[in-house]
């Protein structure tokens, strides 16, 4: 959907996950400018990718209005992270054997 330079209202396009030289070019064609907080140098980022935005998608807004994106999660927010200590094998409980262990002094009934 084209929006004429008439309107005076836009909608704010999806911009997260797109790469920084994306962002920039779908934010012009739809009529909003670009903030990024985290990125100084914002006008020189090429492959960074869009981890959040606000407002959000499908928000209408004044044309020319800025919409600020993050590359980075804030501290404390998203990403994986690494889950240590990991325990090897599977989880406690459940059924431990099936056969009687050589040598097992308490057979299991059948």
């Amino acid at each position: 959907m084209r929006i004429t330079p008439k309107t005076p209202e836009v909608r704010v396009p999806r911009l997260v996950g797109l790469m920084a030289v994306d962002a920039r070019e779908t934010a012009q064609a739809r009529g909003v400018l670009l903030a990024a907080p985290d990125r100084p140098e914002f006008h020189l980022a090429v492959v960074d990718y869009v981890v959040r935005q606000y407002p959000q998608p499908g928000t209408e807004v004044p044309r020319g209005a800025v919409v600020t994106v993050w590359f980075d999660f804030g501290e404390g927010e998203g990403g994986g992270g690494v889950r240590e200590p990991r325990r090897g094998g599977p989880p406690p409980g459940g059924l431990q054997r099936e056969l009687d262990a050589p040598g097992d002094p308490l057979p299991v009934l059948r």
